[in-house]
């Protein structure tokens, strides 16, 4: 089975954009420019690390990159198992399965990091990553230094985030170097992130949450909080809520996917830094880091290698050889057609729904075998709805 992740903030990079100009799914960010009231293509472009770090800055262009890599792998026509994301990533994870429409996720990412910032501007704070010790010496590091400082991250075996007052943080770092930590390094953050200092955003956030209004769904994502799997709407409320000041427990993520049969980890968004997670967390686990158009040939690769013998094969770019997915003309609310269900025989030109009041027409003749849009789901043009078997 195969799993799509999806970075945090701290994964932007100056110039990220830039590989994606000329690409059909760089259109995403002009749709995200204008929901969000923000020029996100010159912060995908032009912006330096300095300008990136600011919270509001960092979260939009990751989550506004990681879709649009999300977007160019859907229109090769693979899907995922499960989904999960790091802290933000969540988010993604969220609005790749439908949890969230396009619109509600830019919209509750971009309120989350105003309310993030300001809780980190009302009570100042930083992290450090702690490398090669053990997460109960840690945590045992965090309670001696007797002061405001948690773990924030269980990134993977070895690897520890912890966070908190500026002062916090360097002592418990230098005990954890006496109890055996091979380095100890400050992280470029503007905040203490998944710990109380980051309690103040909170509400505002869940009315955020309660707006957006996520949506159950066929792919389950596993959460930050209690590493299990949720397909429930009605969860992420206080999941979502739980996670601004709770521990990410990204490594208990990965190793729940691998107990539910999770072999491949597709990192799909700048950076690469959760592959590598996955590499020391999972010992069989196969990986790939899709970030620019130039990863999706390796992609395609990576998936058919996987593939059973005599399974399709993905065409460059396209679909799979007996695969097709039907695409939205347009943005809007999508509602199916109630008498067509999976199994349907489609003809070219058949309409299978509506998006707001634009018919959508497939453009091939097969056997429906599900929609991957959901009844009222707020969409984007070319966002996938429907995938059909033409063979």
């Amino acid at each position: 089975m195969l799993a799509f992740t999806f970075p945090g903030q701290g994964s932007q990079r100056p110039g990220m954009g830039r590989p994606w100009i000329d690409h059909e799914s760089w259109e995403l960010v002009g749709e995200a420019s204008e929901v969000a009231g923000r020029d996100v293509a010159r912060l995908l472009l032009d912006a330096d690390a300095d300008e990136l770090k600011d919270t509001r800055n960092a979260q939009l262009t990751t989550f506004v990159s990681s879709l649009m890599v999300l977007d160019a792998v859907e229109r090769l026509g693979v899907e995922p198992s499960f989904c999960a994301g790091h802290s933000l990533g969540e988010y993604t994870a969220l609005t790749a399965t439908g949890a969230l429409g396009f619109d509600d996720g830019v919209r509750l990412v971009s309120e989350r990091a105003d309310a993030m910032h300001e809780a980190g501007q009302s009570n100042p704070g930083t992290m450090s990553a702690i490398l090669g010790l053990d997460d109960e010496l840690v945590e045992v590091a965090c309670r001696r230094a007797d002061a405001d400082v948690w773990v924030a991250n269980f990134n993977a075996p070895g690897q520890i985030v912890i966070a908190g007052s500026p002062d916090g943080v360097a002592a418990a770092a230098a005990i954890a170097k006496e109890l055996g930590a091979k380095k100890a390094m400050p992280l470029p953050v503007s905040g203490a992130f998944h710990t109380p200092f980051m309690t103040p955003a909170r509400e505002r956030l869940r009315e955020a949450i309660a707006a957006a209004s996520p949506r159950d769904t066929e792919v389950p994502v596993i959460s930050n909080v209690d590493a299990s799997a949720h397909d429930r709407g009605e969860d992420w409320a206080s999941l979502l809520s739980a996670q601004l000041s709770s521990p990410v427990r990204w490594k208990q993520c990965l190793m729940a996917l691998a107990e539910l049969g999770v072999t491949n980890f597709a990192e799909l968004g700048p950076g690469g830094v959760l592959t590598g997670m996955a590499k020391r967390t999972i010992d069989d686990a196969r990986t790939i880091s899709v970030a620019t158009p130039d990863d999706l040939d390796k992609f395609i690769e990576w998936v058919n290698a996987s593939a059973p013998t005599g399974a399709a094969q993905l065409e460059g770019e396209h679909l799979f050889a007996v695969e097709r997915l039907v695409v939205s003309p347009a943005a809007g609310i999508f509602v199916p057609r109630s008498d067509l269900l999976p199994g349907a025989h489609i003809e070219i030109g058949t309409v299978i729904g509506a998006v707001g009041e634009v018919d959508v027409l497939s453009a091939f003749a097969g056997i429906l075998q599900a929609y991957i849009a959901v009844n009222g789901e707020r969409i984007t043009p070319r966002q996938p709805i429907a995938w059909l078997r033409t063979a």
